[in-house]
């Protein structure tokens, strides 16, 4: 697969741009509903996608070497699926044909999210939610 196309896997959910806690001492990831603050929290993609590291130093890259080990991922994340050898989810733009699916089927980040610029970072353990896929 071509880095375009493992790029075309996204399905524009955002959720792995959700900003996330450790628990320093078990390792447990607990997921907030807050993200990141480059992700335009409309359309659930990244506003400075080309050059993010640049400003958000620990972005993760998600690529064919590291998928595996990347827990935190929600269930439906297309990567992961691909890797697993899974079929992509009727919503998933590249069986739907429609960019704006992953939306309206409810399984974007859009609707129920803050930016980290709206929030303090004393106030981010405030926001830890349940991951439901």
């Amino acid at each position: 697969m071509s880095a375009s196309e493992w790029e075309s896997l996204c399905d524009g959910c955002g959720k792995c741009c959700l900003v996330k806690l450790e628990d320093r001492d078990s390792g447990e990831i607990f997921h907030t509903n807050v993200t990141c603050k480059l992700l335009d929290i409309h359309s659930c993609r990244c506003s400075e996608y080309e050059t993010r590291h640049d400003t958000v130093t620990d972005c993760i890259s998600l690529n064919k070497e590291n998928i595996r080990s990347l827990n935190w991922l929600p269930e439906t994340c297309a990567y992961r699926l691909v890797e697993q050898g899974q079929s992509l989810p009727s919503w998933h733009h590249l069986v739907s044909g429609d960019s704006e699916s992953v939306h309206s089927y409810g399984a974007s980040l859009r609707g129920w999210v803050v930016s980290e610029r709206d929030v303090e970072d004393e106030h981010i353990e405030d926001h830890i939610i349940q991951w439901v896929d």
